[in-house]
C-alpha cells in the first residue's frame, strides 16, 4: 500500500472521503464487509473493477473536459507511479487510469486532489462527470461560453445528498450552440444555450432542454422539455428533475433504471408535473452563475502562416485548425488514436502547450484534445512540435477520426475487442480512402458491446461488438448501425441496427459502405439523408453477402489482437444498482445517512439535512421490507409497501387505510427546506430509524440470530 499524503491543497471534505475510503478498504479486504456493498462505496469513488481479477480502473472526473498543463502533468505522473503509463481520454471527457491496485486507490486519489483533480462520483449511481462542448468559450456559432455552467453544474451535484444513492447514473451536456457537438439529444438532461429578448427588448440568456435521452440496448433521443429557459433556471430545473429521478426511478430492474424509461412511462409531461411538484423542496429556486476567469495568453493575435510547399501541414492546417471567434487566435485539435496517451507524451505534450497556447486544454468526446489560443505565427512551430510526439496527424473528428471503448482490452462487459478493429478501420481508410480527413460528415464510434460507451448508436456509421454462433463454435462479430447522429436541423439521431458481420470482415464492409456512397450518393447529400433514401433494407441487402458464415475460415474464429479461438466472456456490470438483502448492512447504511443528516443540520444547511433525513427514512425502511423478503423497484412503491406490510406498528390510524409513512416521507416536497422543517424531520426520522432497529432486534432475537444482532447493534446509537 503506497503511503497516503493528505496535503493543505486538499479540501476537508475530500480528506474525509479518501480516508473513508482506506478505511472501508480495509475492512472489507480483512471480511468484514459484503463484495456487494463495497462495490457500490468504491464505484462513487471513481473505483472500477476491470475485466482482469485484482486490478482497477481509476476513472479521473475532468467537468467539461478542462484541464490544464500541470493536472495534466499530475495525471502522467500517477500513471506512472500506480498504473501502467498510459492515460486514456473517454467520450465523456474523463481520463481513466488501468491496472492499479485497489489498495492503492485512496494515495493515488490524494495525489489528484493535491492538482485540484477528483474521482469522487466518477462511477456508480450518481451524477457522472457533465460533460460540454470542448469549443465552449471560442467557438464562433455559440451565443455565449458554457464553460462556467459545465463548471458550476460540476460543483453543484458534487456530494449533493440528493444524488449519492439513485437507481442508476445520471447523465448531462451542455452544448456550445444549436450544432449539439456535446451530444445533448443522448444525456438525461441536456442543455443548449440561446439569447432571447424580454419584452423590455433586452437579451436574456438561457437554455433549450431536452430530456430523458440515453444509448445502450435500447436507445432514446432526448424530449424536448423547454424551447427556452432563463439561464438562473438551469440548475434548479436539473435539481428538480433528479429529485424526481429518485424519487419515481427504477431500482430493481438494472435493464430499466435509466431515466429515459421513466420519461417514457409516465410522459415528459408526467415528468414535468412531478418536477413542479418538487419546486418549493428546493434549496435555490434561482442560481447564477459567475463568470470564470480564462488562462487567455498575454498579446495579440496574428493571421495563420500557410507553408504550400509542406502538404502535411497544409492538410494539418485545414483538419486540425480554427479560426476562434477572437479574431487572431486559433485553436488548435489533436487527434489521438484510441484516445490514449503515454505518460511521456503527456508530459511533452503539456511542456508544449505551455509555450504556445493558453493553459486551458479541453478533452474532446471523440477522445483527442483541443488547445485553444494560439497566435497564427505560432502554427508552423507548434505543428512541428505536436508532429515529434506523433500528434499532428490531420483529420481531427472527421471520418478517418474513429471514436471508441477500450473493450475486451480492460471492460468486464464487452464481447468483442474494440482497439483492434478500430486499428484496421483506420489502416483501411488510410491507404484507400485518404481524403477522407477532410469529410466532417461521417462520423464513426465502435463499442465493445451494446451499452454504447463508444457511442456508436450516435454514429453515422456504427459498430458494437458482438457474437455469432456457427455450428458448435463462435465466432467474433460486429452489429453494423446506419444513419444516427447530428440530424442538422438542431435534433439528433439514433442509428438503426442493420445487420451482424463477423468481425475480420469489417474493414471490407466499412470499404463497401464508403464505396457505394462514393458511387450514389447526390452531390452534396449528407450520408444520413443517403441512408434515409436508400432505406435500411437497401444497406441490409448490400452487406448480407457479408454475413455469409459458408465462407468462413479459421482465422475469422479469433477476435483482432488475439491469437486463441474466440469464446464470450462477459463478467458483471461495475454499474449496477445493487439492491442488497442483508437486512443488517442497510441499517448500517441507515445510520451513516442519519449521521450526515446530523452533520448538515448542525451546520445550518437545511436543505442537505432534510435531503440526508429523506434518505435515512428510505434506506431504513429498505431495511425492514428486506427483512421480511420484499423487495421495491422504486421509492415510492417502498412507501407503499411500508404502510401496507407495517403500517399499523409504525404509523397507526382508524380505519383499513395506512399511509401514515407516506404522507410523512414525501413531506419533504411540501415544505421549504426550512430550520423549522428540518428540525421536525429529522427529529421523525431519528425515531423511526430506532423503531426499525428495536423492530429488528426482536426479530433476530426470535429467530435466535445472535451474530447479525452483534453485528448491527454492535455500537450504541
Amino acid at each position: 500500500m503506497k503511503e497516503i499524503v493528505l496535503t493543505d491543497h486538499i479540501s476537508p471534505k475530500a480528506k474525509r472521503d479518501i480516508l473513508e475510503l482506506k478505511n472501508r478498504i480495509t475492512h472489507f479486504t480483512s471480511g468484514g464487509e459484503p463484495e456487494e456493498a463495497f462495490r457500490r462505496f468504491r464505484l462513487t469513488r471513481g473505483v472500477y473493477g476491470q475485466r482482469q481479477p485484482g486490478v482497477q480502473m481509476v476513472r479521473i472526473k475532468l467537468p467539461h473536459g478542462r484541464i490544464t498543463t500541470d493536472q495534466l502533468i499530475r495525471i502522467a505522473h500517477c500513471s506512472d507511479k500506480y498504473a501502467t503509463g498510459n492515460l486514456h481520454a473517454t467520450t465523456r471527457q474523463d481520463i481513466q487510469l488501468h491496472f492499479v491496485k485497489l489498495v492503492d486507490t485512496p494515495a493515488l486519489w490524494a495525489e489528484l486532489e493535491d492538482a485540484n483533480i477528483t474521482i469522487k462520483e466518477a462511477c456508480g449511481n450518481t451524477v457522472r462527470n457533465v460533460t460540454a462542448s470542448s469549443k465552449a468559450g471560442i467557438d464562433p456559432d455559440e451565443p455565449f461560453d458554457v464553460t462556467a455552467y459545465g463548471q458550476a453544474i460540476f460543483e453543484y451535484f458534487l456530494r449533493n445528498p440528493i444524488c449519492q444513492d439513485m437507481g442508476r447514473k445520471f447523465k448531462i451536456a451542455v452544448s456550445s450552440s444549436e450544432k449539439d457537438d456535446a451530444y445533448a439529444y443522448i444525456h438525461d438532461v441536456g442543455l443548449i444555450p440561446r439569447i432571447q429578448k424580454d419584452e423590455n427588448g433586452t437579451e436574456v440568456k438561457g437554455f433549450k432542454v431536452v430530456l430523458g435521452g440515453g444509448l445502450g440496448a435500447q436507445p432514446f433521443p432526448a424530449q424536448l422539455a423547454y424551447e427556452f429557459i432563463e439561464e438562473q433556471y438551469a440548475i434548479p430545473l436539473i435539481e428538480a428533475v433528479i429529485r424526481v429521478f429518485d424519487r419515481y426511478g427504477e431500482r430493481s430492474k438494472r435493464h430499466k433504471a435509466r431515466m429515459k424509461y421513466l420519461v417514457n412511462d409516465i410522459g415528459l409531461d408526467g415528468l414535468l408535473e412531478k418536477v413542479k411538484e418538487e419546486w418549493p423542496s428546493l434549496k435555490n429556486k434561482e442560481y447564477w452563475v459567475q463568470p470564470i476567469p480564462l488562462n487567455i495568453p498575454e498579446g495579440e493575435g496574428a493571421q495563420a502562416i500557410e507553408l504550400p510547399e509542406n502538404k502535411a501541414y497544409t492538410a494539418w492546417l485545414k483538419t486540425n485548425v480554427f479560426e476562434q471567434k477572437q479574431k487572431g487566435w486559433y485553436s488548435v485539435q489533436v487527434r489521438v488514436l484510441l484516445g490514449d496517451m503515454s505518460s511521456d507524451t503527456a508530459r511533452s505534450f503539456a511542456s508544449i502547450v505551455k509555450q504556445y497556447a493558453a493553459d486551458d486544454i479541453r478533452v474532446a468526446i471523440n477522445q483527442g484534445y483541443r488547445l485553444r489560443y494560439v497566435k497564427g505565427n505560432d502554427l508552423p512551430a507548434l505543428y512541428e512540435a505536436l508532429n515529434g510526439l506523433g500528434l499532428a496527424n490531420p483529420g481531427f473528428d472527421s471520418t478517418a477520426d474513429i471514436t471508441t471503448c477500450p473493450g475486451t482490452d480492460t471492460c468486464n462487459l464487452a464481447i468483442s475487442s474494440s482497439y483492434g478493429i478500430t486499428r484496421e478501420l483506420e489502416k483501411m481508410m488510410h491507404e484507400k480512402f485518404p481524403d477522407l480527413i477532410y469529410n466532417n460528415d461521417i462520423k464513426i464510434k465502435i463499442s465493445g458491446c451494446m451499452n454504447a460507451c463508444g457511442q456508436h448508436t450516435a454514429a453515422n456509421i456504427g459498430f458494437h461488438g458482438s457474437s455469432i454462433k456457427n455450428g458448435k463454435l463462435v465466432l467474433p462479430a460486429l452489429q453494423v448501425l446506419l444513419g444516427g447522429g447530428y440530424a442538422g436541423n438542431g435534433d439528433g439521431l439514433i442509428a438503426d441496427k442493420v445487420i451482424k458481420i463477423p468481425t475480420k470482415r469489417g474493414p471490407f464492409a466499412l470499404e463497401v459502405l464508403l464505396n457505394d456512397y462514393e458511387e450514389n450518393g447526390l452531390e452534396g447529400e449528407y450520408y444520413n439523408d443517403y441512408y434515409n433514401r436508400q432505406t435500411k433494407n437497401y444497406f441490409y441487402q448490400l452487406l448480407k453477402p457479408i454475413a455469409d458464415l459458408s465462407t468462413v475460415d479459421d482465422n475469422e474464429y479469433r477476435d483482432w489482437d488475439h491469437d486463441e479461438l474466440f469464446k464470450t466472456e462477459i463478467g458483471v456490470g461495475e454499474c449496477a444498482s445493487v439492491v442488497l438483502d442483508l437486512v443488517a448492512t442497510t441499517l448500517i447504511e441507515a445510520e451513516e445517512k442519519a449521521s450526515l443528516a446530523k452533520e448538515n443540520f448542525e451546520s445550518g444547511n437545511w436543505a442537505d439535512a432534510i435531503y440526508h433525513t429523506y434518505n435515512t427514512f428510505i434506506t431504513s425502511a429498505k431495511g425492514m421490507l428486506l427483512s421480511q423478503g420484499i423487495n421495491v423497484n422504486t421509492q415510492h412503491a417502498l412507501a407503499k409497501d411500508f404502510d401496507l406490510n407495517f403500517g399499523k406498528e409504525f404509523y397507526p390510524v382508524e380505519g383499513e387505510e395506512q399511509n401514515g409513512f407516506r404522507t410523512l416521507l414525501f413531506s419533504i416536497n411540501k415544505n421549504e427546506p426550512s430550520e423549522e422543517f428540518a428540525t421536525r424531520y429529522l427529529a421523525e426520522a431519528i425515531s423511526f430509524l430506532e423503531k426499525t432497529k428495536e423492530h429488528r432486534r426482536k426479530q433476530l432475537e426470535e429467530n435466535g440470530e445472535p451474530l447479525l444482532q452483534e453485528l448491527v447493534f454492535g455500537q450504541d446509537s
